[in-house]
């Protein structure tokens, strides 16, 4: 257990020589104090000491002295820890290039800098600490000096979360009510059973909505700011869209990565809330930023607008200028809509008032009478000899032939396949070779049952 005590001397300290001194007194038997940072700030000078033991650091260690400028009056704040159980003449048995070996097998990061310190409790270890770099900052792993065995990786960078409401998808799906309208962005327009309280993972610390995975880049002023990362807003709060998105999206980088994917737009994807009246939203590749329309309903208070929007970034960054093409292009929309689709089928029920197949049923309130209320479906009919070169038209080809997939193989192993196959995609493909590409895929990861299944499903739409 860490040692943390606060102390007050009253003696003036000028030197130092003296202060040293001081220090080394007051530690524990063979422990010492290492100077590593002296801050001087209007009222006091500050000195900040790392604990050490047999010449090396011991990790997470602190020792700080407080003098205060105008009555030499000295508070110590003590962070040693307990090292017990290790040989003053320590050295490693494993040398450094090892010790990196291990760490670049764990965390599959290229290692830039090592450094050997003791892990400190009542059995302190000797290790090596190796730094990598993951790609998205620095990763430290803990390496047993002894046998070599890797003992811990954390991630260095600094990351928090927080709490705010959003709508899950929207509210149309989760009250299941097709009557609902935006009356202006009243909160009486929408109950206040519609709203969720979420956790916001992987904020950066600064106070705004801005993490690993998402940032809003409104102006200052048009976007929160909390010291506690609270965010509960409702809608008629010009801040309760930033936060739908910010959530949406990391949500959606989060789940991304549990099905093994690194690096299909795995980074901060700038937000945009405010500034675009119409009742539209776009994909900018050009500065890569989604700008959301705040005609109608808000088009960032339904999830399944951020999803779509979100699924031309990820095509974006998985191929380089992707939708070159009309055809590619419809595959982008039908890709949207149906990425759109499967992210909300695990918060919303596949009603006949609400089914996965309609979509951005509350942002569509705003332009459709009929009801389900969706601005388009992925369970048409369609087939490739019904193009009319409209991209958003003929994406409903393209996303119901994935539709198809996922009734077949369900969520996770669709998903997987789509994301994989993508990467082999051409900016310009057409269908039928975006097609071949994702049953060439599936052959490879499921095996030629499933590849006949997924060729069924782009044979009925007359793709191939």
């Amino acid at each position: 257990m860490p040692m943390r005590r606060l102390a007050m001397v009253t003696a003036a300290v000028t030197l130092m020589a003296p202060l040293l001194g001081a220090t080394a007194q007051a530690a524990p038997a063979q422990e010492g104090l290492q100077l590593v940072a002296v801050h001087d700030s209007l009222l006091a000078t500050h000195y900040w000491y790392v604990q050490t033991y047999a010449g090396h650091k011991v990790l997470d260690s602190y020792y700080a002295k407080h003098v205060d400028k105008a009555t030499g009056q000295v508070t110590v704040d003590d962070g040693r820890q307990t090292v017990s159980g290790l040989t003053v003449s320590a050295t490693p048995n494993v040398p450094a290039a090892k010790a990196e070996a291990s760490a670049g097998e764990s965390t599959h990061a290229p290692a830039y800098a090592n450094d050997v310190a003791v892990l400190p409790g009542t059995q302190a270890k000797l290790v090596y600490t190796v730094l990598s770099d993951s790609g998205k900052g620095t990763v430290r792993t803990i390496v047993d000096a002894g046998s070599g065995a890797v003992l811990k990786s954390e991630n260095m960078v600094k990351e928090v979360n927080g709490t705010g409401k959003v709508f899950s998808p929207n509210p149309v799906a989760s009250l299941q009510n097709e009557s609902l309208t935006d009356q202006n962005d009243a909160d009486s327009a929408v109950p206040a059973s519609a709203y969720k309280s979420v956790t916001l993972t992987d904020l950066d610390g600064s106070g705004r909505l801005s993490g690993k995975y998402a940032k809003i880049t409104n102006s200052s002023s048009q976007q929160p700011q909390s010291s506690t990362n609270t965010f509960n807003f409702t809608r008629h709060n010009k801040f309760f869209e930033p936060v739908m998105a910010y959530y949406s999206v990391t949500e959606t980088q989060k789940y991304i990565h549990s099905l093994g994917f690194t690096n299909v737009n795995s980074e901060a994807q700038k937000l945009k809330t405010t500034g675009l009246t119409d009742d539209n939203s776009f994909y900018d590749p050009s500065v890569d930023q989604i700008t959301f329309g705040t005609g109608g309903v808000d088009d960032a208070e339904d999830s399944e607008v951020i999803w779509h929007e979100y699924g031309h970034a990820i095509q974006d960054a998985q191929v380089p200028g992707f939708g070159s093409s009309t055809e590619a292009g419809s595959i982008g929309e039908g890709f949207g809509d149906w990425w759109a689709m499967q992210m909300s089928s695990v918060v919303q029920p596949d009603s006949a008032t609400t089914p996965w197949a309609c979509l951005m049923d509350w942002d569509s309130t705003s332009y459709t009478t009929g009801t389900p209320h969706c601005i388009r479906r992925t369970d048409t009919n369609l087939t490739y000899a019904d193009r009319d070169g409209e991209v958003h038209d003929d994406g409903q080809i393209w996303s119901r032939a994935l539709f198809d997939i996922f009734r077949a193989f369900g969520r996770d192993k669709s998903v997987k396949l789509v994301l994989e196959s993508q990467f082999s995609y051409s900016p310009s493909t057409s269908m039928a070779a975006a097609a071949r590409a994702t049953v060439n895929t599936a052959q490879k990861l499921f095996g030629a049952t499933d590849a006949a299944t997924v060729t069924a499903a782009f044979h009925a739409r007359g793709i191939i």
